[in-house]
């Protein structure tokens, strides 16, 4: 049976990942997801697609699931979390506000409708719930080298990738009432095919974040879901003083006379 478009391309962004530039990829993502997932407590945790990477390794939920548009070829070259669902990004089968953390590895660059993935993504969330992102940064020297890969028909990622700019996310994201506290750019070496030449320009990751923060080839994108009117109230058995001294009635005496 023959996939659709949009899946056709997120599934061609797997074996991708598997080439030497992919895994220079990957690396980079792996450690931040890392860094970024070990801190953010709850129950219930989402990783929606690409199970090439393992982006709730360092979470300590209880719970934790991936889902893919489609069950893998090869079980064994996916992460060591199972696939637990298939569906369409564009539908997610979980209740609303049931989810703490959701990740989203590339999803968006290669979903048919992103704005109705990011809509299901918020739907789902708790409030205070909090989703990260991972994407190709068109402003790099990878969107410029994809860009002439088109006119050219020698294409240095996945071709049917729409890759959505840092500020345009960010727009998004605002529309949905989500709050974007934590970015991350990484993979600052130039769009090179072959281990080789990666090792050569190793050195300019520390130089890219120098003097070329926002040129990286990847972004991760942190953002927490806000509710509006709510407020968080503190435990019940706090007491507080009164702010002025009341009157306390007392009884009357009566007095008996003989």
């Amino acid at each position: 049976m023959d996939h659709p478009l949009p899946e056709k391309a997120i599934i061609a962004l797997g074996p991708w990942l598997e080439t030497p530039v992919g895994g220079y990829v990957r690396a980079w993502q792996q450690e931040r997801l890392d860094m970024l997932t070990a801190d953010i407590f709850g129950f219930n945790a989402l990783q929606i697609g690409l199970p090439q990477i393992n982006a709730l390794r360092a979470n300590r939920m209880p719970n934790k699931w991936l889902t893919d548009t489609h069950m893998p070829s090869d079980p064994a070259n996916t992460a060591a979390t199972p696939i637990v669902v298939v569906h369409d990004f564009a539908e997610l089968p979980f209740a609303s506000q049931s989810l703490d953390l959701i990740v989203l590895p590339h999803v968006l660059e290669f979903a048919e409708e992103p704005h109705q993935v990011l809509r299901e993504v918020e739907r789902v969330l708790i409030p205070e719930g909090q989703v990260i992102i991972c994407g190709f940064n068109p402003a790099s020297l990878w969107g410029l080298r994809q860009v002439t890969g088109r006119l050219t028909g020698a294409h240095f990622l996945p071709e049917h990738g729409e890759f959505i700019s840092l500020p345009r996310l960010k727009d998004w994201l605002k529309l949905l009432s989500m709050e974007v506290n934590r970015g991350h750019f990484g993979c600052y070496a130039p769009p090179c095919l072959t281990e080789k030449w990666l090792t050569r320009f190793a050195f300019m990751e520390e130089a890219g974040k120098r003097w070329w923060p926002y040129l990286g080839a990847v972004y991760m994108v942190q953002a927490v879901k806000r509710v509006r009117g709510m407020r968080l109230i503190g435990p019940a058995w706090i007491k507080q003083s009164a702010k002025a001294p009341q009157g306390v009635p007392v009884t009357n005496r009566v007095q008996k006379h003989k």
